[in-house]
């Protein structure tokens, strides 16, 4: 029996064929920019932290619209992903439960979605450790709470990953 046909790209053949290039605009900065933005942020972020040692409502909402804001996205810039997603932990971690609410409702429905590719990008790595999980955890409730299950969709919709 031949077997061989099975082996064939059949993609390469058909003109329609979608490629991962194609499905959204990749960030114009080069890889080096994108680190250094990330870096930058990450400065700005902890001294928005730094100022009582307490985050405060309007502290918090504005370290996230800091970091989500143009987050790093595409191919070659891991390690500025890796430098968001780091940042984001301290946000979350140092920000009382009570106040998630109030602050996630001062975020606008993209900045939302981002934080939640942020929240399953954090879950989905083993090495952050169990701290970690209940801080992803109690952010992704209070997220779905007031942002609903299409949140969530679009998350899992959207081809841009963080």
């Amino acid at each position: 029996m031949e077997t061989a046909f099975r082996k064939i790209d059949i993609d390469k053949y058909d003109e329609d064929v979608l490629l991962e290039e194609e499905l959204y605009e990749p960030d114009p900065r080069d890889p080096a920019q994108v680190l250094a933005d990330t870096r930058a942020k990450a400065t700005t972020v902890r001294s928005f932290l730094a100022k009582d040692f307490l985050v405060t409502r309007g502290d918090a909402a504005g370290a996230l619209n800091i970091v989500l804001d143009g987050a790093p996205y595409g191919p070659n810039v891991e390690e500025a992903k890796n430098t968001n997603l780091q940042t984001l932990l301290t946000i979350l971690g140092s920000t009382k439960v009570p106040e998630i609410p109030g602050i996630l409702k001062s975020l606008s429905q993209d900045t939302q979605d981002t934080l939640m590719k942020y929240l399953y990008k954090g879950m989905a790595m083993p090495s952050w450790g169990d701290s970690s999980w209940s801080v992803f955890l109690a952010w992704h409730e209070k997220l779905t709470e007031i942002a609903g299950i299409g949140c969530i969709v679009r998350v899992m919709t959207d081809r841009r990953t963080v």
